[in-house]
């Protein structure tokens, strides 16, 4: 039953929706306002699509019941990966999974190799990896670079994969490897969870939301995605993924090289160098072979076999064209010592005489310089990936978090994905809203690296439903923009009486009521009970970092900018509230605040509509509503420890995974 009543909701949904944004473009735009009429319309189109693509997510709702017993006999290893945390933090969570039920290794990847967490884990019988010499002055990549430096050092089958601050329940293995009886099944993700966050959750770290319908409607779709995290993976779907992608990279570099090398080969030929029959036909023999490797290339040959071909063909004709210039440099000289380049001047000094220059200047000199630019270009055609510590590279590393792209790229070589619902992890959150925007700024960021790099909408190998469960993520971060909108409509109408619709008629309340209200009950019935209040306010009030992840990941994907990687901080930030972090909010909230008591001034003096006033003011009031979170998540201090009935204190994430929840 609820699957009907959430699809009849979505149904509701997307037709009252399409009939107000229809109605908007085709018949009620003030166009004598053009320059906030139509941003207004685009940013309400902009949420329908959100919409809709929610509706789409949670058609599908996937239910799990769990996972049958595990294969026997299969192998796991378990990664927890670190970078600068305390120590005691990464050692709870690496005692934790010491315990786990279900035979494995358990390794700690400690990226800051620090000699005290080598001494540590040997102590404690624990498998420690760091990045040897080969990483020396090489690309890192950060977290999905400690992990593929860890996959090639250890054998599992299966990897269970942690966070430092991520303790596990004994039984996370028996719950989830079931899954991998299925031999397509490449990722089982679980949600996650923290202890360390209140009830009434200030900073939006639960996300009870994505962890519950929307990783279960992406998981009916086959499209439910890693997150970092708390998930079992397959090696052999990993090291494929890896291998394809080398060979795919390999692949461009290749067809690149070989374009190039023959449009150098076609403006040698236009030289006077290429004047030559013997010349035209070493460039002619050269153009032939590159030719015949891309139609190798597109017909799935052997990579080494084309390059190996191409570059035995341009070094025969480079070895001909050198002993035909050694030939002709030899006649050469023999021609200028029988020139009589010298004559005496007038003042008795020996010059240059001027026939000698116009014959010097005459001469076809050797062709060789023809071919260099051609033997440069197709030095390119190399099969090894000098730039990088490691060939092949399983998890992706095109982003600064590399659990999306990699998923994606699983999912496009027909890999399964499972999304088991459970809290079988207990983390922590951030407890200052400074560590929550960098959190929440470099996923945003990675998410759009993705996007610019590899669109889902285009890449082989998805299904239609994946793809936009893929992009349906994606966009979600480009609300910042929308935002803005919605937060200078109502300002500009309330101060100058500029209205971006035609009017606030019958026909136009008629048609945004319905929409809203099936909105808001999609959510509550997608949601079933579940808060999302919280995650509602986050994504419009944080439109700054929206806006500044989608610009920097542009200015990074587009123009090579950096944009650094910073490992989110396990412990709270000293110090007093940081208002300095939310300013670009509280300008708004101060504008919005004035443009309220200016259009009721109007209002009392004639100067504007009753009822445009009262929208504009109940719009204006909604958007202080949404934006106070700030405020508390500002003067917020960390999380208060939980006392048991025995008294006794609970701070950390070891102290209390006998907590067993639903998220």
């Amino acid at each position: 039953m609820t699957r009907f009543w959430t699809r009849l909701i979505v149904v509701l949904t997307v037709v009252f929706g399409l009939n107000y944004v229809i109605w908007r473009w085709a018949a009620s735009l003030n166009w004598d306002a053009w320059w906030i009429a139509v941003p207004l319309v685009a940013a309400e189109t902009y949420s329908l699509i959100d919409v809709f693509l929610f509706g789409m997510t949670v058609w599908r709702l996937k239910i799990r019941t769990g996972a049958p017993p595990a294969p026997s006999g299969a192998t796991v290893d378990v990664f927890i990966t670190t970078y600068n945390e305390p120590l005691d933090l990464v050692l709870t969570t690496a005692l934790a999974a010491q315990r786990i039920r279900h035979p494995h290794s358990t390794w700690i990847l400690d990226d800051g190799a620090r000699p005290e967490f080598r001494d540590l884990a040997a102590e404690h019988g624990l498998g420690y990896v760091t990045r040897g010499a080969d990483w020396q002055d090489m690309p890192r990549h950060a977290k999905a670079g400690n992990l593929n430096n860890a996959l090639m050092v250890t054998d599992g089958e299966f990897l269970l994969i942690l966070d430092a601050d991520q303790v596990p329940e004994p039984e996370i293995l028996d719950r989830t490897l079931g899954y991998f009886n299925n031999p397509r099944v490449a990722l089982v993700q679980t949600p996650q969870y923290f202890n360390n966050v209140p009830v009434d959750d200030p900073l939006g770290s639960q996300a009870p939301l994505f962890y519950g319908p929307i990783q279960q409607g992406k998981d009916g779709w086959n499209a439910a995605f890693f997150c970092g995290s708390n998930a079992i993976l397959r090696r052999e779907a990993l090291m494929q993924l890896g291998l394809v992608g080398y060979v795919q990279e390999t692949e461009k570099s290749i067809r690149r090289a070989l374009a190039a090398s023959r449009k150098a080969i076609r403006t040698a030929r236009k030289s006077a160098d290429a004047t030559s029959p013997f010349v035209d036909q070493m460039l002619r023999d050269v153009e032939t072979a590159t030719e015949h490797a891309s139609a190798q290339l597109d017909a799935g040959h052997s990579l080494s076999e084309i390059t190996y071909e191409v570059r035995q063909k341009v070094d025969r004709a480079v070895h001909a064209l050198v002993q035909a210039d050694v030939h002709a440099l030899q006649a050469d000289l023999e021609e200028i010592s029988a020139m009589d380049l010298a004559i005496v001047g007038d003042a008795g000094v020996k010059v240059v005489a001027d026939d000698a220059v116009q014959r010097l200047s005459a001469r076809e000199w050797s062709p060789l310089g023809a071919m260099e630019s051609v033997q440069a270009v197709l030095d390119a055609l190399s099969v090894e990936r000098t730039g990088e510590a490691q060939p092949v590279m399983p998890l992706a590393t095109i982003s600064v978090t590399e659990d999306m792209a990699t998923a994606m790229r699983m999912h496009s070589l027909g890999w399964q994905s499972v999304y088991h619902h459970e809290v079988l992890a207990y983390g922590l959150a951030p407890e200052d809203i400074g560590t929550m925007l960098t959190q929440r700024l470099r996923w945003a960021q990675g998410t759009i690296q993705v996007l610019l790099r590899e669109n889902p909408l285009v890449q082989r190998g998805l299904k239609w439903g994946q793809r936009l469960m893929y992009f349906a993520t994606m966009w979600s971060y480009l609300s910042g923009f929308a935002a803005v909108i919605y937060f200078a409509a109502p300002i500009v109408y309330l101060v100058l009486g500029i209205l971006p619709v035609s009017s606030l008629s019958f026909d136009f309340f008629i048609r945004f009521i319905p929409f809203m209200i099936a909105n808001q009950l999609l959510f509550a019935v997608a949601g079933r009970g579940i808060p999302t209040w919280r995650g509602q306010q986050y994504s419009l009030a944080l439109f700054p970092t929206w806006i500044k992840a989608c610009t920097t990941a542009a200015r990074n994907v587009w123009f090579g900018r950096p944009l650094g990687f910073a490992v989110t901080p396990k412990d709270r930030q000293e110090g007093g509230p940081r208002w300095s972090l939310i300013r670009p909010q509280i300008v708004v909230s101060i504008l919005l605040v004035i443009a309220a008591v200016v259009g009721i001034a109007r209002l009392t003096t004639g100067l504007s509509e009753p009822i445009g006033t009262l929208v504009n003011v109940v719009w204006v009031v909604y958007d202080l509503v949404v934006m106070s979170i700030l405020v508390r998540a500002v003067l917020y201090r960390g999380y208060a420890p939980v006392e048991h009935p025995s008294g006794a204190e609970t701070t950390s994430a070891a102290n209390m995974v006998d907590r067993r929840k639903e998220p």
